[in-house]
């Protein structure tokens, strides 16, 4: 993976310290002034930083700055007392924390931070009734007419402070969603019901802590009616979240109770009463009646979806069973609400809305705002039990109580710097809560060193750069290694002389390009091979190889040279100058048969073979090379009998009684060969020739034996009788063969003779035979 890294470093080609920065969090910078080698380009100071490491940059001068969280507001999260309910104002409740951090970022480097929440105890909440008041819902608004003061009874128990509100709507007061005869307009009910005129949305209540009030409100309430069976509920949801004022929202809780008994109409159908102008999301109640109803066409899922949350209102469809699938459908779409089933008559409706509202506090889900280009968001929760979500549901923890804590790491990563290189502040929230944390993210662009830098320096060519850290940073129109040329005269023919080794013809030795006179060589796909040199005649990978590694694995590759590392030599490095290999079982180097080079032994006489030229496959053998010689110094006989003096002086004799007191190879450390020798008398001698430090010693058994006491095996009966046991063998399997053959042949015959004496022969006719005569009879003749 180094090599890896490094390629991408080395591959972004960086002209400056803070481009190299950018590439990845694993690039550095080296600001030495003297790091570059001849032929190499100014990108090569930025590298991963091991290479740089490796390449002698020293540490100190290496630039890499990191990025970090610093925590700026870390109010604690609220924590009540249970025997002190002391009263807190909303803005007094803290239930997220830290509340603000700077988030400093540089490219491919992720920053974590922990953020905690806290559902605080007895947090004010703001409840909104809307309901729709077409036809169908006439019973249902007699069972609300006690809801005000039932619901205060019933809250108290979650929270001393609510205040709850009251809307009603129907549908747009034009064709075709409504009757617009003029009878119609005041009553649209058929028979004597007496409805109120139809209308789009109306707030009857602005939020109160006044029960009575609500029952007294809407008690007076009157159902209207409509001709389409959807209503036009979603132009009354966003002008309650819009008309923060009218409504009388607080920075608390906020539920909106959404009850109906009919589907709705959304973005689009408004074509249909000849409304295209798209809803704009502001609040036009005069009144507190929705005045546009019949100018702007009823606003899309997603619209109302971003408008309920940046009002953090949590939506709770309180809906008859047949509309259940539909609502649970757009429950999926709008985050933080919830879904309740609202009996025929709504009498179960406290019931459903203190379900849903514990079904909704019990899940935090965080939000961030819109983020800035390149930068990516994670989440991971740590819930209640310390059960871990990841993606999606990292961003949410559900089954929470009042009073628990839960934990959220959040890491923020960015891919390059913003064009403008200046802070971004983004918001992370808890949807349906008020509170939320703010970001402030610092990019990391540039290194330190370049705040130091002096601009049209004397040493980048006349001034045309700005020297910053180790390295000329050209100006515009300039290039070069210290900006020495213009980007207009980069090829021309007495420059490019510059370029060519001993006047040659390869500009560069066709490993780089002449910039402005000087090559700048070549970089490779893999970024631990470098052309180098002032031609780029250089290279680190162009080595002798040996075992198909470079410089054998024992060196490195330097201008297309082995330097090979203590105690190898050769083109490859592939020569090992450790004798070890060469030494013999007795401690001689090659026996002392010949030489050890490059780690083998090469014997100086053709006929030893073998690692340590032990093997001579050619050799009379040892034995019957000091036969002569043993027995006429052992045994005053054969055929140096005469000049055993002169000839046999070259080994030391020792005598021993019988065969096992001869030495044994196991006891030795140095070669030793047995002998068994026969003499002109048939008579076998035993003895052992051995060199110990020069002295060639011959220890001899000092009895003959004869012959025949120790006759091996003969051969000739062996292989005679083996011979004969084959054929007979093959002779015998041949008989078994030819028994069973018989056998099997007599059978059938017998079979075949039974059959024929079974046989009866049918004499009738050939079927096939047919008669020569025809006989025709005249049909008319009758005989007479």
């Amino acid at each position: 993976s180094g090599s890896w890294k490094g390629s991408i470093c080395i591959k972004a080609n960086a002209q400056s310290c803070g481009e190299c920065i950018q590439v990845s969090e694993t690039c550095g910078w080296c600001t030495d002034e003297n790091f570059l080698t001849v032929g190499e380009s100014k990108s090569a100071r930025c590298d991963d930083l091991e290479s740089l490491k490796k390449r002698n940059c020293n540490e100190a001068k290496i630039e890499n700055p990191r990025g970090g969280v610093t925590i700026d507001k870390d109010k604690p999260v609220t924590d009540r007392k249970k025997d002190k309910a002391e009263k807190l104002k909303p803005e007094q409740i803290t239930q997220i924390q830290p509340q603000k951090l700077t988030v400093t970022l540089r490219s491919d480097e992720p920053q974590t931070f922990r953020l905690k929440f806290k559902r605080a105890e007895d947090y004010p909440i703001d409840l909104y009734y809307l309901m729709d008041l077409s036809f169908s819902m006439e019973d249902d608004l007699e069972n609300l007419k006690n809801l005000g003061t039932d619901l205060m009874k019933e809250m108290q128990a979650i929270t001393s402070d609510f205040r709850i509100g009251f809307g009603s709507f129907v549908e747009k007061t034009v064709m075709p969603y409504i009757s617009t005869t003029p009878a119609r307009l005041i009553n649209p009910c058929t028979g004597n019901q007496n409805c109120t005129s139809p209308f789009s949305y109306k707030n009857v209540l602005k939020l109160t802590n006044n029960g009575a009030e609500f029952n007294r409100l809407v008690s007076q309430q009157q159902i209207s009616g409509n001709l389409d069976s959807p209503e036009g509920g979603f132009d009354a949801i966003m002008q309650v979240a819009v008309c923060e004022e009218q409504i009388g929202w607080r920075n608390v809780t906020r539920l909106l109770v959404f009850s109906t008994d009919a589907g709705f109409h959304f973005a689009g159908d408004g074509k249909l009463g000849g409304i295209v102008l798209p809803n704009d999301g502001k609040c036009h109640l005069e009144n507190n009646i929705y005045t546009m109803s019949h100018y702007y066409d009823y606003p899309s899922i997603a619209h109302l979806v971003q408008k309920l949350s940046d009002h953090n209102i949590q939506t709770i469809f309180a809906v008859t069973e047949e509309f259940q699938p539909v609502y649970k459908e757009l429950k999926n779409l709008i985050p933080k609400s919830a879904v309740g089933t609202l009996s025929s008559n709504s009498s179960n409706v406290i019931k459903l809305i203190i379900d849903a509202y514990n079904s909704l506090s019990s899940e935090v889900i965080l939000e961030n705002g819109r983020l800035p280009e390149g930068v990516s968001i994670t989440y991971k929760s740590i819930c209640k039990n310390d059960v871990v979500g990841t993606g999606e549901n990292g961003r949410k923890c559900s089954n929470i109580s009042i009073g628990d804590e839960v934990y959220f790491n959040i890491s923020i990563e960015s891919k390059k710097c913003p064009s403008n290189g200046k802070s971004e502040i983004i918001k992370i929230k808890p949807l349906g809560f008020t509170e939320e944390v703010e970001l402030v993210l610092n990019f990391i662009c540039d290194c330190q060193c370049a705040s130091k830098g002096e601009p049209n320096s004397a040493k980048c060519h006349e001034g045309y750069g700005t020297f910053e850290c180790g390295a000329c940073k050209c100006n515009e129109g300039r290039i070069g290694r210290v900006c020495e040329c213009s980007k207009d005269e980069v090829r021309t023919e007495d420059l490019d002389a510059n370029c060519r080794k001993d006047n040659g013809t390869d500009i560069c030795s066709n490993n780089g390009d002449c910039v402005c006179g000087t090559c700048e060589c070549k970089k490779r796909e893999n970024p631990a091979e470098v052309y180098s040199g002032k031609y780029c005649e250089c290279d680190n990978f162009n080595c002798d190889r040996s075992n198909n590694k470079l410089c054998g694995g024992h060196g490195r590759c330097e201008c297309r040279k082995c330097i090979c590392d203590t105690n190898y030599t050769g083109s490859a490095c592939d020569c090992s100058l450790d004798t070890t290999s060469c030494l013999a079982k007795n401690g001689q180097i090659c026996n002392g048969r010949g030489t050890c080079e490059c780690g083998s032994c090469k014997c100086t006489n053709a006929k030893f073979q073998g690692p340590t030229c032990e093997i001579c496959p050619t050799c009379p053998g040892v034995c019957a090379e000091h036969k002569e010689c043993v027995q006429c110094r052992a045994f005053k006989a054969g055929e140096k009998k005469s000049t055993c003096e002169q000839d046999c002086k070259y080994f030391n004799l020792i005598t021993v009684k019988d065969r096992e007191n001869l030495p044994q190879p196991t006891d030795q450390s140095f070669p030793l060969t047995h002998c068994k020798e026969r003499d002109a008398n048939d008579c076998w001698f035993y003895y052992t020739y051995a060199v110990r430090n020069d002295t060639k010693e011959v220890y001899v058994v000092e009895k003959l034996v004869p012959s025949f006491s120790d006759m091996g095996p003969d051969i000739i009966p062996i292989v005679a009788g083996v011979v004969a046991g084959i054929v007979l063998i093959g002779l015998a399997l041949l008989l078994i063969w030819k028994l069973l053959m018989i056998i099997h042949d007599r059978r059938e015959f017998a079979k075949f003779e039974k059959e024929k004496m079974n046989a009866k022969w049918d004499t009738g006719e050939n079927p096939i035979y047919k008669s020569a005569v025809t006989t025709v009879v005249n049909p008319k003749y009758e005989g007479k």
